[in-house]
């Protein structure tokens, strides 16, 4: 089931631990890449590209199997009452029972977020063990051994390989969740943090349109063909396998972690391009001598620690206004709610909604450095709570106004692209943005559970709402929506800007200091030209 920029741009001073000196030597053969991005300090190189790229492919690989499951629901469906009449014999019922069939599709769905659940609380303890990058090759052995027990269910007339692999591919998800965001943190320097941050997200919503289009019947949906369509996540699982391996480890894991300053100095110069790298490695030995007194915590640890409640309710509350915005309830039944909603092509409507995710996630990519994560959040929270009370009188008045089905769409696609801009990408890095090293891996942790956990119960529990409250469902997501808004805007603090180093202090002194960083003032001088120095 997790993100800041150059201090001339509002930060409170300092720079990443991962920003070369503006006078050093480039190292041969590192060849950053050209563009707006890179014209602090040229940092955005070929090594961290493909760094980054590496690993949110396992984050292509949590969104691919978030959607995979819903188009092919009939086909597989029928291959469970295949396999339960085989397994009757010729003197058995003819078909399987329908409360039997539906407690074997709701475990079949359900179990990925029951694996994401249990891993989520290994976070912390991989990454430190491992390492951010030797976890993330090692997770993959989740992936290739869940893709290939669902590819192969059918064929092994076997529905408990089915969900056996979806369990799988949940607990390979719920460790991407935390290993991701984490590991592109470490490695961005602090002015590329969020927009490198922020690709977490989009890849996981190119994953889900992915799957949203390999799963239509003219594709990969057919009886046949769709063990094909689930097994086909072992792909993007084997080219982390052999592009991982080329990447360097995280330098603040390195360092930090495991007092490796020899293999930290390599890392980072690959990482910057730099050939000396002497300002960021004094910045992560000073990191490091103020958390010596900071000892990685434990779950338990960090959970009684006064020192980081504040921003661990924080992270948590980030993280449910996720999950109980209602988007998983769209993504989960956005054909039902289109055909509810008299759209002809519910099934094309729902890959429409997935391009809208698609192409809003790109946008915050950009978004996210100028206009700081605390805007985008309060944005996204504020036009979403507008589009579920549009959905609901769009509902109401169908009935009467044939036309506001076009409304419903709208109100959906708008619900999908304010998800984007805000609630979407920003719970997933900020975590990794509000603690310092020692306790970071362990928040991870906490913050993943919580997401995966509200993530079951949506999944689990709209349908059952839904029938109740009929129209009215949207309205209880506006009022969640109005409450997160109202937290967010008086308790998060912006990190556009600002090292780990400088957010944590903060939080270790009082929270006045932190009120201040998010004084409309703050919050607007994005508006203004970009420095010079920039």
């Amino acid at each position: 089931m997790g993100v800041a920029k150059g201090v001339a741009h509002g930060g409170s001073g300092g720079s990443s631990g991962l920003s070369p000196q503006p006078g050093s030597a480039r190292s041969p053969g590192a060849q950053p890449l050209s563009g707006s991005l890179a014209r602090d300090s040229g940092s955005l190189t070929g090594t961290l590209v493909l760094a980054v790229f590496s690993a949110v492919l396992g984050s292509l690989q949590f969104g691919y199997n978030i959607g995979v499951i819903n188009a092919p629901q009939k086909v597989i469906e029928q291959s469970y009452n295949e396999t339960w009449l085989g397994r009757q014999g010729p003197q058995g019922p003819s078909s399987i029972p329908p409360g039997t069939l539906t407690t074997l599709w709701a475990l079949s769905v359900a179990i990925f977020s029951v694996g994401g659940m249990i891993s989520s609380f290994l976070i912390g303890i991989i990454s430190q063990w491992l390492g951010r990058k030797r976890a993330m090759l090692v997770n993959n052995v989740l992936a290739v051994l869940g893709g290939a027990l669902m590819g192969l269910a059918h064929a092994a007339a076997s529905y408990e390989m089915l969900i056996l692999g979806r369990f799988l591919i949940g607990a390979y998800s719920g460790l991407t969740s935390g290993l991701v965001p984490m590991y592109v943190g470490e490695i961005a320097p602090t002015h590329l943090r969020g927009a490198l941050g922020t690709l977490n997200q989009l890849a996981i919503v190119i994953g889900i349109l992915i799957a949203q289009v390999l799963g239509l019947e003219s594709m990969l949906g057919t009886t046949t063909l769709w063990p094909l369509l689930l097994g086909i996540t072992v792909l993007p699982a084997l080219l982390q396998l052999v592009l991982l391996p080329f990447c360097p480890e995280s330098p603040r894991y390195l360092y930090i972690i495991r007092n490796l300053e020899g293999p930290a100095r390599k890392s980072l110069k690959r990482l910057t391009g730099w050939a000396d790298v002497s300002g960021a490695l004094a910045e992560l030995k000073e990191e490091k001598r103020k958390l010596e007194r900071e000892r990685p915590l434990s779950l338990l640890q960090l959970l009684g620690s006064r020192t980081h409640r504040q921003p661990l309710v924080i992270a948590v509350v980030l993280q449910l206004s996720q999950q109980l915005s209602g988007i998983n309830a769209v993504f989960y039944y956005s054909t039902s709610i289109f055909e509810t909603a008299g759209v002809g092509q519910p099934a094309y409507a729902t890959i429409g909604a997935g391009v809208v995710n698609t192409v809003f996630t790109l946008v915050s990519v950009f978004l996210v450095e100028r206009a700081g994560r605390r805007t985008l959040h309060l944005l996204g929270l504020a036009g979403m709570c507008g589009c579920a009370i549009l959905m609901t009188i769009a509902l109401l008045l169908l009935e009467r106004l044939p036309a506001m089905s076009y409304v419903s769409i709208v109100a959906i696609f708008g619900f999908v692209a304010f998800f984007e801009i805000g609630p979407g990408p920003i719970p997933w890095f900020i975590v990794a943005e509000l603690f310092s090293q020692g306790p970071r891996p362990a928040a991870m942790a906490v913050a993943g559970f919580c997401n995966w956990t509200s993530n079951f119960i949506i999944g689990m529990g709209f349908q059952y709402i839904a029938e109740a409250m009929g129209p009215y469902v949207f309205l209880l997501f506006a009022v969640l929506l109005l409450a997160f808004f109202i937290f967010t805007f008086l308790k998060v603090p912006e990190t556009r800007g600002r090292t780990f180093d400088q957010i944590s202090a903060d939080f270790r002194r009082t929270p006045s200091l932190l009120e201040q960083e998010v004084k409309p003032s703050t919050e607007l001088d994005y508006l203004g030209p970009d420095d010079e120095n920039d």
